[in-house]
């Protein structure tokens, strides 16, 4: 079954281009099933850009998923047409009485910001506070995860000195977890950041299951023992061009940036690099949709009687 999204996102066109089944809201209305409520939290300036790349991979699943676009507040985008967000996003207070099977928190771009400096930062902590009552599993994304660590653990930030940029190797440190099924015993994965997340810190102060890791950067995918929440801290959504995007922006803003770890063929910035990630991509969130959302989320979102093993 597909994902099922306002007929006129832009998301419709390019993903059928691409042979991606997508079901467009009128058409999904006349279907006799209920689909799993995804809600959906944009924090990465290129909005469209982020909806093409997670929607592309919430497709590949057997369940009919409906997504709802959330934003964090009405502040004006530099990088997307308000036309966009005023037609496609709705506003917090709008589903703050719902439930949802499932939810998404992106990354953003304020590895070097202070929380407190973070002017959205009060809504955001409200938003994680109100998704442990309203929302069966959520997943947090890159500097998401870093906000939900200081929200839910009371962890405090941690800087890197050097942005972490590349494509890097993971050890699959459970291959039998079911979030992690089908993984091979190592994989690649990219990251974008200067959030970093010391494995130490994790291990004392949080009751988290690190399911794959990297000796470069740290822990990749943790979760709770009850499937609850679940903490990616790379960028598996990232297109195969997306570092290269990053890349030469930072150059043209004479930010003088590394190139990025493991990428470019032959380390050669004028060479088109290809996605080597792509397939564990898929593979995490069709695992995070069946075992952790469909899996354990009631028929009757209004019971919150959730199917927890203990």
């Amino acid at each position: 079954m597909p994902i099922c999204i306002p007929d006129s996102l832009p998301a419709v066109d390019v993903l059928r281009n691409e042979n991606v089944f997508v079901m467009t809201s009128s058409r999904a209305n006349t279907q006799e099933i209920r689909p799993l409520k995804l809600l959906f939290l944009n924090l990465m300036p290129k909005k469209i850009e982020t909806e093409n790349q997670f929607l592309r991979l919430l497709s590949n699943s057997s369940l009919q998923v409906n997504i709802q676009l959330l934003r964090i507040d009405q502040r004006e985008s530099k990088n997307t047409p308000v036309e966009h967000l005023n037609s496609f996003y709705c506003d917090f207070d709008d589903i703050r009485e719902q439930n949802f099977d499932g939810l998404i928190i992106t990354g953003a771009p304020l590895g070097k910001v202070a929380f407190s400096d973070v002017v959205y930062w009060p809504k955001l902590t409200e938003i994680i506070t109100w998704a442990k009552e309203h929302v069966t599993s959520t997943m947090f994304v890159c500097w998401g995860v870093q906000a939900a660590l200081n929200v839910l653990y009371d962890l405090p930030k941690f800087t890197r000195t050097q942005k972490l940029s590349g494509v890097y190797q993971h050890q699959n440190n459970q291959p039998n977890a079911i979030l992690t099924r089908g993984f091979d015993d190592t994989f690649l994965a990219p990251h974008s950041r200067y959030a970093d997340f010391p494995i130490d810190k994790i291990k004392k102060y949080t009751d988290l299951i690190i399911l794959a890791e990297s000796d470069i950067t740290g822990p990749y995918l943790m979760a709770t023992t009850d499937k609850r929440m679940v903490f990616v801290t790379g960028h598996p959504e990232y297109d195969s061009t997306t570092l290269a995007n990053e890349y030469y922006r930072d150059l043209n803003a004479g930010i003088h940036p590394d190139m990025p770890f493991n990428y470019f063929p032959n380390n050669n910035p004028h060479l088109t690099p290809k996605a080597t990630w792509r397939s564990h991509a898929y593979l995490l969130f069709s695992n995070w949709l069946n075992y952790y959302v469909y899996q354990l989320t009631p028929f009757d979102l209004t019971t919150r009687n959730l199917t927890i093993d203990d």
